[in-house]
C-alpha cells in the first residue's frame, strides 16, 4: 500500500490531536490535581509559568503518532490486530519500563506512575486505530 501525503498527513492530525487529549486527561486533569503528593518534584509549583513546557510537550504526541503511522506503512500493517499489537509491543519496549523505572527512583505516587503509562498505552493505542480507520 502506497498512501497518500494527505491521508498521512490526516491520520498525523487526528492521531496527534486525540493523544495530546489522552495526555491532558490521564496525566493533567485527572491524575496531578488530585494525587499531588510531591509538590516539590515539579518544575513550576502550582503550575504557574508552565505555559512553555506545555507548548513544547505538545509536539511530542504528533512525533509519535507521525513516527507510528510510519513504521505501520514501512511494516504494511492496516489490521486492527496488527496496529494494536505493535502498539502493545513498542509500550512493552519503552514506556512501560521507564515509566516504572523512573517511579523507582524519582518521587511519583503509584497513581501518578499508573496513570502515566497507561496514558502512553491509550495513546500508542490510539495511533494504531487511527492508522487502520485512515491509512487501512
Amino acid at each position: 500500500m502506497d498512501p497518500s501525503w494527505t491521508r498521512f498527513g490526516v491520520t498525523l492530525l487526528a492521531g496527534g490531536v486525540s493523544s495530546s487529549l489522552t495526555d491532558w486527561l490521564f496525566m493533567g486533569d485527572w491524575i496531578y490535581k488530585r494525587f499531588d503528593h510531591s509538590p516539590e518534584m515539579w518544575r513550576y509549583p502550582g503550575g504557574h509559568g508552565e505555559t512553555r513546557a506545555i507548548i513544547w510537550a505538545s509536539v511530542f504526541p504528533f512525533l509519535t503518532c507521525a513516527v507510528f503511522a510510519l513504521l505501520c506503512i514501512h511494516l504494511h500493517l492496516f489490521s486492527y490486530s496488527a496496529t494494536i499489537g505493535l502498539a502493545l509491543a513498542v509500550w512493552l519496549m519503552g514506556p512501560l519500563p521507564l515509566t516504572i523505572t523512573n517511579a523507582l527512583f524519582i518521587k511519583l505516587t503509584l497513581a501518578v506512575a499508573t496513570a502515566h503509562s497507561l496514558g502512553w498505552l491509550v495513546k500508542l493505542c490510539l495511533a494504531a486505530i487511527v492508522v487502520v480507520v485512515i491509512l487501512g
